[in-house]
């Protein structure tokens, strides 16, 4: 993977990870919270490894079946799309 890749998997890593710290922080204070919707989306740009340590560290959204089953899937898919652009890479060159 380039540089620029890894840096961006990095950054939405990190911030991924704080959405999950914060929201869960929000939770246990009865303040606003952060919508689904931007964790996953977090997780979908890049973070989704982020997003799935900040849930077990924080114990944040472990129950609900649409982030246990759905950050997992994410990071496979990227994952999968990260070895697939490294593998073709090989033989566009």
């Amino acid at each position: 993977m380039t540089t620029a890749l890894l840096l961006w998997v990095l950054l939405w890593s990190l911030i991924a990870f704080a959405l999950m710290g914060i929201d869960k922080w929000k939770a246990a204070n009865h303040g606003w919270r952060i919508p689904e919707k931007t964790l996953f989306l977090s997780a979908i740009l890049g973070g989704s490894l982020g997003a799935l340590v900040g849930m077990s560290l924080f114990r944040h959204k472990t129950r609900h079946w649409s982030f246990r089953i759905g950050m997992p899937v994410i990071l496979a898919v990227q994952a999968a799309a990260a070895l697939g652009v490294s593998y073709w890479s090989t033989f566009v060159r």
